[in-house]
């Protein structure tokens, strides 16, 4: 049995994480690599998609170009618009003007992190956000270009391709119906519409067949558990635990709506933006022909009402006409995702808030570690499953740990939530080795030493300086600030000439709906 060939993978669930996980397996194991493999996925006619997130990484792009997907036809069809980062208002002391970015683009190599620190200290009243650089404008112009409302390229700059870096901003529903769309017509990914209302056991406890609602039985060699918080596998099949994780990430409820442009010229952002509230934050995120806004909330701190209160109160009248939606999770993953021949991918494997927009960017992670991993023979399971579950424990604990920090370095007392989230006992032990060791030095490279690190060095970066962590620095000569001074100056004027050079997001949306990008 163990020695049979793998040619038969049966996805559980469609929505974006089964529709991108099928996409990047054909794409990846059939078109590419060649491997006789047979992709079947199978959703139900009856459950809709959860449909959270609405925002992604630039892993995105690598991802549709895989797939063979347009550019230009995925932003025409997905409501699509272009993402460079995220402003965090009232994050650090709930202060007029308490706001700082976490760009997508790379900070600028202009000398040691200690320098340059020390330069944002150069004015103590000032704290690290001295003069009119913060840190990120001080080493990359996106905030600026988001400030502006530009976009990241050109109409000639071809599909996929930027002057900065970029992610999208998208409607999720469109977007799965898209891809599914394409993975049927394109990549010949076997559809079936029906009910899985049980499985049958195979050997050594492995899934045998799934059973559906019609009685017929659909067997497979390998199984991928995208059915959303149901985990009909992982869970129903398989039993795996559930790790809660509400004692470090409070927040575990959301109320969204959709609210459309006053005007159809509206400016669209360039970014994402993040508004802390008494016990949460508001995500605003501009797609085309609408915002979609939410406020994510801990139900430990604040109850339903007072989260639509506070949402109604960031709308305004327009809230009165639109249709709330309320969204209840239980902040955590699975203790193992992957088991004997069934791996969990998207929801079935965990789910924490969307604070950076995370959720895709793990499906698309899982979906490249599967198409590069899946072994020829079963045999093989047993050594994918011990990498993959210790692979993805380490990135979901790595991304819980990010997540926290926005939190427990915030300044904020004027409510239990924000005071709770400082508590020692709420932070985890790697996090708070960090930011001790960070109190008496800077931040370095060498403190992240996984290739399976989600966010970097320089993520961390942005986060702290941005909330005006303050970090232990030593001296700098003189002759270093002048030269620190010389190559920020230089910078100055190469980012000035780049944020002159592009067009509004708006402006640039509306012609690759008309004209199309240039296919690479």
């Amino acid at each position: 049995m163990i020695n049979e060939n793998v040619k038969h993978v049966v996805i559980v669930g469609g929505g974006t994480a089964g529709w991108i996980t099928a996409g990047v397996l054909a794409a990846k194991c059939v078109k590419e690599h060649g491997r006789d493999l047979t992709i079947t996925l199978i959703e139900s006619p009856t459950i809709g998609n959860i449909g959270v997130g609405e925002g992604t990484w630039p892993s995105l792009r690598t991802t549709l170009q895989t797939m063979g997907i347009s550019e230009t036809e995925f932003i025409r069809q997905c409501d699509a618009t272009f993402k460079q980062g995220a402003c965090f208002k009232k994050w650090i002391d709930n202060s007029e003007g308490d706001a700082y970015y976490h760009p997508l683009m790379l900070p600028s190599s202009l000398g040691p992190l200690n320098s340059i620190i020390r330069k944002l200290n150069s004015d103590p009243t000032k704290g690290q956000n001295s003069g009119d650089l913060s840190y990120s404008t001080m080493l990359c112009s996106q905030e600026t270009v988001c400030e502006r409302g530009l976009a990241p390229k050109n109409i000639t700059t071809p599909e996929y391709r930027g002057i900065l870096n970029y992610a999208y901003h998208l409607d999720t529903n469109k977007f799965s119906i898209f891809i599914k769309e394409h993975c049927i017509s394109k990549l010949n990914i076997n559809h079936v519409v029906n009910d899985i209302v049980g499985t049958t056991l195979g050997a050594d406890g492995e899934i045998g067949s799934l059973r559906l609602v019609d009685g017929t039985e659909l067997t497979a060699d390998f199984y991928i558990d995208c059915s959303g918080f149901a985990g009909l596998l992982i869970d129903k099949h398989f039993n795996v635990p559930f790790l809660d994780r509400s004692d470090i990430l409070f927040c575990d409820r959301a109320v969204a709506v959709q609210c459309p442009y006053e005007h159809q010229d509206a400016p669209i952002a360039s970014h994402t933006v993040s508004t802390a509230t008494g016990s949460g934050w508001i995500w605003d995120i501009g797609l085309q022909k609408r915002h979609g806004i939410g406020h994510v909330y801990s139900s430990g701190h604040m109850n339903q009402d007072e989260a639509e209160r506070d949402l109604r109160k960031y709308v305004g009248k327009q809230m009165d006409q639109l249709d709330v939606r309320h969204i209840k999770y239980k902040p955590g993953h699975r203790e193992k995702f992957w088991m004997k021949n069934c791996v969990a991918v998207g929801l079935a494997a965990g789910f924490v808030e969307p604070l950076e927009a995370s959720s895709i960017l793990l499906v698309e992670i899982a979906a490249f570690w599967i198409a590069e991993k899946l072994p020829h023979k079963k045999s093989g399971f047993v050594h994918c499953e011990k990498q993959f579950n210790e692979t993805f424990r380490y990135r979901w604990d790595t991304i819980i740990e990010f997540l926290k920090l926005h939190y427990c370095i915030s300044q904020r007392t004027d409510t239990d939530f924000w005071r709770d989230n400082t508590h020692p006992d709420s932070i985890p032990d790697g996090l708070l080795e960090k930011l001790d060791l960070w109190r008496g030095q800077c931040p370095s490279v060498v403190d992240f030493l996984s290739r399976a690190d989600v966010f970097p060095f320089e993520s961390y970066c942005y986060i702290l300086y941005g909330m005006k962590f303050k970090t232990a620095t030593h001296a700098v000569s003189a002759a270093q600030l002048i030269m620190l001074e010389k190559k920020i100056h230089e910078q100055q004027l190469a980012m000035a000439n780049v944020v002159n050079s592009l067009p509004a997001n708006r402006s640039l949306i509306n012609k690759i709906r008309e004209h199309g990008l240039q296919r690479i």
